[in-house]
C-alpha cells in the first residue's frame, strides 16, 4: 500500500483568497464547521476509490482531535490510522512495520483539528451548492503543497457524505461514506499505533 491509500481520510474549510462566497451555497461555512466540530466519536462503513480506479471497502472510526481509524475488508486487509500526531499505514502483506508519516502532512488534519474553523483565511478554495449538496474545496493554507480536500455535504440535516484528496502529484482518492453514526466513546486502544504494531510482531 502506497501513501496515497492512506491519505484516505477526510473534512475542512474557509475563504478563498480574492473570491466571495457563491451566494447559491446552501450551508454556510460557519455551519459546517459547527457540524464537524459536532463530530467527537464516530463509525461508519465507507467505500473508497483509489487512484488506479480498484475500490475498496470497510470500516471507519473517528476520535477527534487528532485520531482516525480506516479498517480496510478483505481482499485487501490494509489498516490505516492516525494517532499521537503521525499516520501509520499497516500492510500484511509486506511483513514490514508500518509505513509512518506525520498527520499534518495530509488534508486529513484538517478535519481531525481539535477546532475545524471553515472561515480561516486561505483555507477555502471554492464553496458551491446545487439543490441538495454543499461542496468546500479546503486545503491547509500553510502547507498547499499536501493536496487538496473536496468535501461534500447534504442539506437539511447537514451531514458529510463524501471527500475527494488529491495528493501533491495529482492523483486523487474518493470516500464515500454510508452515513456516520456518532457513538459516546471509542476505545484508545483503536488509535494506538504502537499497540497495533506490537500486536502484529513489531516493535514499537
Amino acid at each position: 500500500m502506497n501513501r496515497r491509500m492512506l491519505i484516505t481520510a477526510a473534512f475542512a474549510a474557509a475563504v478563498a483568497v480574492g473570491s466571495a462566497v457563491p451566494a447559491a451555497a446552501k450551508a454556510s461555512l460557519g455551519e459546517l464547521s459547527r457540524y464537524l466540530n459536532s463530530i467527537q466519536s464516530a463509525t461508519g462503513e465507507f467505500t473508497q476509490v483509489n487512484p488506479d480506479g480498484t475500490i475498496s471497502t470497510g470500516q471507519i472510526y473517528i476520535k477527534r482531535p487528532g485520531r482516525v481509524r480506516f479498517e480496510y475488508a478483505p481482499p485487501t486487509p490494509s489498516l490505516v490510522m492516525a494517532g499521537g500526531g503521525q499516520v501509520a499505514v499497516f500492510d500484511p502483506k509486506s511483513n514490514q512495520p508500518p509505513e509512518q508519516y506525520p498527520l499534518s502532512q495530509t488534508p486529513l488534519n484538517l478535519i481531525l483539528a481539535r477546532n475545524v474553523d471553515l472561515g480561516r483565511a486561505n483555507m477555502v478554495r471554492s464553496h458551491t451548492s446545487d439543490a441538495t449538496t454543499t461542496t468546500v474545496l479546503a486545503q491547509d493554507p500553510q502547507r498547499p503543497e499536501y493536496g487538496t480536500i473536496e468535501l461534500k455535504f447534504t442539506d437539511s440535516p447537514v451531514e458529510l457524505r463524501q471527500w475527494i484528496i488529491t495528493d501533491s502529484s495529482g492523483a486523487k482518492t474518493t470516500v464515500i461514506l454510508g452515513g456516520l453514526n456518532k457513538v459516546g466513546d471509542l476505545r484508545p486502544s483503536l488509535f494506538n499505533i504502537v499497540q497495533e504494531a506490537q500486536k502484529r510482531g513489531f516493535r514499537g
